[in-house]
């Protein structure tokens, strides 16, 4: 019988020594899922599905090339310790870095980072306290409404950058929203996970 992580990795084609690297982070948010409360414990039967490939499917709409990618609220790691594993065997010019503001989550994410040797850095602050990065990418999965996400966007991502942020099935009415406050080009990506969900590529942004 063929695994939930053996699964993952023909779905989406990750080398052995790359899921050698996710599976070190599964294992260790089994570990101290119960201190801290990373994911919600019914989930993480499914985790391979609910997070880490929900995570994965964000690689594909990377700009070929990105040099720096700013993943905010980065809390269990997904989608940020996830794309470093594949950026580590992928595209090793690439770097992460992973904003928490609650120090034991950052805790958790600089000890991953360290066990599977990965190439982040870990910011323990919160992303309005943070000078502007210019990143390439700014991602955020389950981390706040999309007209604080587009704020956190204009600060921190470069010219031309591109934000990406996965959204459930009110992302309609958060776009809806955002447009109050600002104009934006986006692009919706179907979800491979959920079929409520989808993922919001962000393209240029100014207030309206």
């Amino acid at each position: 019988m063929t695994s939930p992580a053996d699964a993952f990795a023909r779905a989406f084609d990750v080398s052995r020594e790359t899921l050698a690297r996710i599976e070190i982070h599964v294992a260790l948010l089994r570990k101290w899922n119960p201190r801290i409360n990373l994911v919600a414990p019914s989930t993480l039967p499914e985790v391979w599905t609910r997070h880490v490939a929900d995570s994965a499917q964000l690689w594909a709409s990377r700009p070929p090339d990105a040099r720096l990618w700013l993943d905010l609220g980065a809390g269990a790691g997904f989608p940020g310790l996830v794309i470093a594993a594949l950026a580590r065997a992928d595209a090793p010019g690439l770097m992460l870095r992973l904003v928490e503001s609650d120090q034991r989550k950052a805790a958790f994410l600089s000890t991953v980072a360290r066990e599977a040797g990965l190439p982040v850095q870990v910011f323990a602050e919160r992303w309005d306290r943070l000078p502007a990065q210019g990143a390439d990418v700014v991602s955020a999965r389950a981390l706040a409404p999309l007209s604080e996400l587009l704020s956190a966007a204009e600060i921190h991502r470069r010219p031309g950058g591109l934000g990406l942020f996965p959204k459930g099935e009110t992302v309609h009415k958060e776009i809806a929203e955002a447009s109050v406050r600002w104009r934006f080009d986006h692009k919706l990506v179907p979800s491979l996970t959920n079929p409520r969900a989808a993922i919001l590529e962000i393209g240029a942004i100014e207030r309206a």
